[in-house]
């Protein structure tokens, strides 16, 4: 199992490849920070990368004279860091509601604003022996769950220790069973729920799609896109789309790492923290995220708008 504090050299070349794409998506200039921008550290969920260290950078240092510092990783984990002390942000934006919370009950934060919001979905790797039986899934000629219990199929996805997203496959599979009839798909797609052949981080899952060394893995609807990389969208009942999915499945649940779990809503929360050393930064940073200019971003890269999600108070 990779470790979730030390860069490969594989996420390295990802994240620097982000900001390049990203620039080149929003149709920005690659050149955006000059000597005399407020530096403003956000940690960030590591699904957000593409964006976050593309076209989120260039129009924060654009619009608000801020040079954008990201450190993307499982929120779970940030939220300890924080929580810890161990790193010093402005702003944090984790997925789901638990790590916002875990940052909120520790006094690090007031309140925790809902920014957008995403969906599970399979995404598959365009050299997989597996595509094209994939790209039926998609327009629903082919049952995926037969696919996904294909021998020797090689499946990535994140630690559901540290990120929210291994744990969200896990509850879309746990749905997808209840939902099927299939009592034992859990057991037979993903293994243990640690499974170090298939736990990976979070920025390296898509690059080892790309480079056709895993068939298919997890993924949020914002991650495949703009890699140009094929995906089957889930049903809603399952790809924790719904606000009331824990209400709707009170028997879900899921216990890692000494703590239990239910499904959340996929929803990206934002908090201003209380010893930002850019606080001046971070609050309008936060204010500029809910504006037309940062909500048309996250539309041109596939996240939804939060709907009718409510703030988190501490």
């Amino acid at each position: 199992m990779k470790s979730e504090k030390i860069l490969t050299r594989r996420e390295l070349l990802q994240r620097g490849s982000w900001l390049t794409l990203g620039a080149a998506f929003a149709g920005l200039p690659i050149h955006l920070l000059a000597e005399d921008l407020a530096a403003l550290d956000v940690s960030y969920a590591g699904s957000m990368g593409f964006m976050m260290e593309g076209p989120i950078k260039v129009s924060a240092a654009k619009s608000l004279k801020l040079d954008f510092h990201g450190r993307a990783q499982g929120s779970n984990a940030l939220a300890q860091l924080i929580v810890g002390g161990s790193i010093r942000s402005d702003v944090f934006i984790p997925v789901t509601s638990g790590p916002a919370l875990t940052v909120l009950k520790a006094g690090k934060t007031d309140s925790a604003q809902p920014v957008a919001k995403t969906e599970m979905v399979i995404a598959y790797s365009p050299k997989s022996r597996l595509a094209s039986r994939f790209e039926a899934a998609a327009k629903g000629k082919e049952d995926l769950w037969k696919i996904l219990l294909d021998p020797g199929l090689r499946f990535g996805r994140t630690d559901p220790v540290t990120d929210p997203q291994g744990r969200n496959i896990i509850f879309t599979v746990m749905l997808a069973a209840k939902a099927t009839g299939h009592a034992d798909l859990v057991e037979k797609l993903l293994g243990p729920t640690i499974n170090e052949k298939q736990i990976f981080t979070e920025p390296t899952l898509m690059a080892r799609l790309q480079s056709g060394e895993l068939d298919a893995s997890s993924a949020y609807k914002i991650q495949p896109g703009p890699l140009n990389l094929p995906y089957v969208t889930l049903p809603k009942e399952i790809n924790l789309s719904g606000q009331n999915v824990h209400a709707d499945h009170p028997d879900v649940t899921l216990a890692v790492g000494g703590k239990t779990y239910t499904p959340e809503p996929l929803i990206y929360f934002a908090a201003v923290l209380k010893d930002a050393p850019n606080a001046k930064g971070a609050a309008a940073f936060m204010e500029w995220l809910k504006g037309n200019e940062a909500q048309g971003i996250f539309r041109k890269y596939n996240y939804d708008a939060p709907g009718d999600a409510v703030a988190l108070h501490a």
